[in-house]
Formats: C-alpha cells, sequence, structure tokens
C-alpha cells in the first residue's frame, strides 16, 4: 500500500503499449457483461478513452464519464472523444468519486483497481453512484498470475536484479480478492471469468521497443549502462522466442467479476 502510485501520463504512449490489449480484452469483457443499451456509465480509472471508446462503439449508452488522476491522459480522452455529446471527462481520485449517490446504471474499472492505493475505497465508491440494481464490474491483469502482458519484461529484469516498481495493490486482481472486495461492498449476485487475449509484434525489435516503455520500467531501462541493457535485452529474448517468421505471439490473462448493487 505505500507503493508509489503508477500512472500513464502519456495518452499515445499509452495507445502503443497497452491499447491494443486493452481493447482485445475489453471487447471479451463487454460480451462477457452482455449490458442493456441506453445506460449511464461511470468509466472509473478511464485513462485516454481506450475502454470508454469501446462503450461507445458495443454498448449504445446514454451517457458516459470518465475519470483518472494523470491529467495528460484525460486530455488525450476529451480530443478523443471531441463530438461525442455524450461522453465526458474529468481529473480525479477512484477512491473519492465526486458524483452523486444512484448517478448511473452502471460503474466500471477497466485494468485499474491494483493501481488503485485503497481497492475497497474505489469498489465502495462504485457501489455508491451505481443504483440499485446498477451493475458494478472490473477487470484485471493477472498480475500475481503472470497474466501481465508485458510479465516477461518484469520476469527478465528480476532475473538481472535490475529493480523495478510495482503498483500498489497487486494482490487485487486475483478472483478470490475481487469477490471479497464486491461482498464486502455488498453487491449482489456476484459472478467472476477469466479471460486470455493474444498479440502479435512483427519482430523482437519491435516488442522490446515498446515493452520498455512502460512506465513501471522506462526510467529504469533508460538509466542502464549499454552492457546492462543489452543484457537485459538478451533476457527478454530468450523469454519472449520468435516464430519462424521473426514474428512474436504473446498472451495475457485478466481476471473479471460483476455484481449488483442490491436493493436499498
Amino acid at each position: 500500500m505505500n507503493s508509489p502510485q503508477i500512472r500513464f501520463e502519456d495518452g499515445a504512449a499509452y495507445e502503443t503499449y497497452m491499447g491494443v490489449w486493452s481493447r482485445d480484452v475489453g471487447e471479451a469483457f463487454l460480451r462477457w457483461l452482455a449490458p442493456a443499451p441506453g445506460w449511464r456509465w461511470a468509466d472509473v480509472g478511464c485513462g485516454n478513452g481506450a475502454f470508454t471508446e469501446l462503450l461507445v462503439q458495443r454498448c449504445a449508452p446514454a451517457e458516459v464519464k470518465g475519470i483518472d488522476p494523470a491529467a495528460a491522459q484525460i486530455a488525450f480522452a476529451r480530443d478523443r472523444f471531441a463530438n461525442e455529446a455524450r461522453v465526458a471527462f474529468e481529473v480525479g481520485d477512484a477512491q473519492a468519486l465526486p458524483w452523486a449517490e444512484a448517478a448511473f446504471d452502471a460503474a466500471t474499472m477497466a485494468l485499474v483497481i491494483f493501481f488503485v492505493p485503497d481497492p475497497a475505497k474505489s469498489v465502495a465508491e462504485m457501489a455508491r453512484v451505481a443504483r440499485p440494481g446498477g451493475s458494478v464490474s472490473t477487470y484485471a491483469w493477472d498480475l500475481l498470475g503472470g497474466g501481465n502482458p508485458y510479465a516477461a519484461m518484469f520476469e527478465a529484469m528480476g532475473e538481472l536484479g535490475i529493480a523495478q516498481s510495482g503498483p500498489p495493490s497487486p494482490e487485487a486482481s486475483r478472483l478470490e480478492s475481487l469477490r471479497a472486495l464486491w461482498q464486502d461492498a455488498g453487491l449482489v449476485d456476484l459472478e467472476t471469468e477469466t479471460f486470455e487475449v493474444r498479440r502479435e509484434y512483427e519482430s523482437f525489435d519491435r516488442y522490446w521497443d515498446i515493452a520498455r516503455t512502460g512506465p513501471r520500467v522506462a526510467t529504469t531501462i533508460a538509466g542502464l549502462s549499454d552492457p546492462d541493457r543489452a543484457r537485459l535485452r538478451e533476457a527478454l529474448r530468450r523469454r519472449v522466442p520468435a516464430d519462424g517468421t521473426g514474428r512474436l505471439v504473446c498472451t495475457a490473462r485478466a481476471n473479471a467479476i460483476k455484481g449488483r448493487v442490491a436493493d436499498r
């Protein structure tokens, strides 16, 4: 809980680093969630609006309000939806949402809960702003089970003893932890699911160029000596072997939960 908060401050860089991954797993999550059209949505930890875009494209919402602590991400999201009157964004905290009680039909958090210093507060806040009977949900990379899309990078750094920062609440990505958080918030009719997604990179060079831009590793890797950076590159290459054409196919896994607010 005392780890420094990790934020994606560059919306365009996030799109390259995580955008493809987040869209693929977001599509699977929304198929499973099966929301009704016309809902009012709270997109908590909306980042650069990648998941918000899926909500607009797939769910015919009446309204989406997104919130994120990173001003640069919010600026990117606003540009993305400059001509969409149903969507609004603001800078804010998932642990203290600025919205009224029962203001939404659904509150959701996409690939964010492990970044929140106090996940229980954020779940309680989502339950507060969703109406009675409303949906409260999340999905998160299975960090402790090796489900992060860039787990190979973190493993390679660990092998070489290179320090790396971690999110404050990795335990929250476990299915058991998610279920406990939802139960403690008084949510009912809980269901869980796990999704696996794949992404292709045309070459190891492309994978390396993208993987080293992550906010948990970029500063550290940039500060390595040339020999240490070369050793890290080779350690990573061993973990993500290319096929006969030079392409890499990587997998990631996310855990999800959904529930609803009990009638008050």
